[in-house]
């Protein structure tokens, strides 16, 4: 696997218009419009505000990077599979996304945006989803036992099967405007 170093891509553009099995460390990036990655790594990268138009994400992992509010729903739809270790999501949009292949383990996700979503068949594991907004959002057999600071309002998100702690329902609660004891 090839790796790229140390290159902040706001100052110059990624030469390529496909990436397969590259490991990106320690790299800035602005704008990966357009660029296909297949089977690469991120390994302590900033990528806040990133644009991601049309950007190809197949088979992805980040490792400890930063993904500020990067709108992944602008993202290519076809064959988009990522896995997020250690990062952090604040106020990332995944709108309508189809995330049935992604993981997210121990990230800070703080207001990010799940609309329309599908996270069925994701992994979420020791996450922190303060403020985070779920809507209309498919949650069905997701295990959010390992994760916290959730609000989910059962009423207009499918949670059929998902797994919650009994100290997590009042993320489920808060609608009704009711105390918990």
């Amino acid at each position: 696997m090839e790796s790229i170093n140390n290159v902040d891509f706001t100052e110059q553009t990624p030469v390529e218009s496909a990436y397969e099995q590259v490991t990106f460390n320690n790299c800035t990036f602005s704008d990966l419009s357009g660029i296909d990655f297949i089977d690469c790594v991120f390994k302590s990268c900033n990528l806040s505000n990133a644009v991601v138009k049309n950007c190809k994400m197949s088979d992805i992992i980040f490792s400890n990077c930063k993904l500020t509010g990067v709108n992944f729903s602008e993202a290519k739809d076809f064959a988009f599979a990522v896995k997020f270790e250690e990062c952090i999501l604040d106020y990332a949009i995944f709108e309508r996304k189809k995330l049935n292949k992604s993981f997210f383990t121990k990230s800070k996700i703080h207001g990010a945006d799940f609309t329309q979503a599908d996270l069925s068949k994701s992994k979420i594991h020791d996450c922190d989803f303060w403020d985070a907004v779920f809507v209309n959002t498919n949650l069905a057999g997701l295990d959010f036992t390992t994760s916290k600071n959730f609000t989910i309002d059962p009423t207009s998100n499918n949670i059929r099967k998902a797994k919650f702690l009994s100290s997590d329902l009042a993320g489920l609660l808060t609608k009704f405007d009711i105390i918990i004891k």
